[in-house]
């Protein structure tokens, strides 16, 4: 645990701080603990972090009417923690929320990255699955109604389907969705993350910003998808290769948290394309 911008950030460490940095940016509704059985293959070859957003997982989650839940925010916050751990030159894993919150670290100090893993962590409107026209609407009219609707998201049966949806029957252990379900009784956390729901559009509006950074500076890039996730669909994995030709593109047949079901495959990838 450290101080970022005075809240106590939680963080998960592993490996020799000899080694490069690799950074793991969590998705929602999420939290480090999704980085469980991917840390153990990977410890041998980088030094490992896996911070905890403000109002996720075991961070501090500052009342909502008092801090600004926006990736703009998250993304300042999650900046200050690696300067707090003296961490300016790392490769980063991002997932889900980790894409926007990480792009925007990249973007601001691209001298940071050292390379990029996005595992479903979409920058592209071709990644984005048919929910996103109804969050569109959502976005522009929005109303109390609409808002208190996408209470659902974090509904229990809503996050076991997402962690199961497209994978192989008993190929997702219940570890990472029951202790989600556990976080969503949280005080707040409801509010927080409707917030959240709602300034995800500022995340798309910044696509073209995030894809600049991939042509100027070209990263190595390894974009590793669960196809069958219907959130942030496949084509935005390939579509990382319009911009950057350091791009290697693998398709798991697997579902949005392809780590429940393909950590070892996924590590080896890595390790394959990084060391």
């Amino acid at each position: 645990m450290v101080k970022a911008s005075n809240l106590k950030t939680f963080y998960r460490e592993a490996g020799d701080p000899q080694k490069p940095a690799l950074i793991l940016f969590h998705g929602f509704p999420s939290a480090s603990h999704m980085f469980r059985d991917l840390i153990p293959e990977l410890v041998d070859q980088f030094y490992l972090i896996a911070p905890d957003y403000p109002g996720f997982g075991q961070s501090e989650a500052p009342d909502s009417r008092n801090f600004t839940y926006t990736f703009d925010h998250l993304a300042e916050i999650m900046e200050h923690f690696l300067e707090q751990l003296g961490i300016k030159n790392f490769y980063m894993y991002v997932f889900d929320y980790g894409a926007p919150i990480g792009f925007r670290i990249a973007v601001k100090h691209p001298d940071w990255i050292k390379g990029i893993i996005s595992q479903n962590g979409n920058v592209y409107q071709e990644g984005l699955g048919e929910k996103w026209a109804a969050r569109k609407n959502f976005w522009d009219s929005p109303t109390p109604e609409k808002r208190e609707s996408y209470r659902s998201t974090f509904a229990p049966e809503t996050i076991i389907n997402q962690y199961k949806y497209g994978t192989l029957e008993g190929s997702v252990s219940p570890d990472g969705y029951m202790l989600d379900i556990a976080y969503t009784h949280s005080k707040g956390y409801a509010d927080r993350q409707l917030d959240l729901i709602f300034d995800y559009q500022n995340n798309i509006r910044l696509y073209p910003v995030f894809q600049n950074y991939l042509k100027e500076y070209q990263p190595k890039l390894l974009a590793v998808w669960g196809k069958n996730d219907p959130s942030f669909i496949y084509p935005g994995a390939e579509a990382f290769k319009k911009d950057d030709p350091k791009t290697q593109v693998a398709l798991l047949d697997s579902g949005h948290f392809a780590l429940e079901s393909h950590a070892k495959v996924i590590a080896q990838l890595i390790k394959g394309y990084f060391c």
